[in-house]
């Protein structure tokens, strides 16, 4: 699955995401890749009811829309996962727009 892969960063896919009860599927944020593991930032529609320490480090998506996504949604930027790249589904669904590309690279230079 090594040169077909065409993920780049900044894509928007589906993967289903495990943790240690379970797991779903979900979107990601796409950073990068090595032979067995993507590293990405979740993407949830979940905001209004979490705590503001949380809030602070949910970015939203302003474009979500022409993201690919069907809600508003926001990135996790709390801590990156490592998704193993059978679990993502391709093609991606979409990619950050330049504007909301700017907005991460900036809210996670703070």
């Amino acid at each position: 699955m090594a040169d077909e892969w065409m993920m780049k960063p900044f894509d928007v896919c589906i993967a289903y995401v495990s943790w240690e009860n379970g797991g779903k599927r979900r979107p990601i944020l796409f950073l990068a890749k090595d032979e067995e593991y993507a590293e990405a930032f979740r993407i949830t529609s979940q905001f209004a009811d979490k705590s503001e320490a949380v809030k602070s480090r949910y970015l939203e998506i302003l474009d979500w829309q022409e993201t690919g996504l069907v809600k508003p949604s926001y990135i996790d930027t709390i801590a990156s996962v490592e998704v193993p790249i059978a679990n993502i589904s391709l093609p991606p669904i979409g990619e950050l727009t330049e504007k909301d590309k700017l907005r991460l690279l900036e809210f996670l230079a703070k």
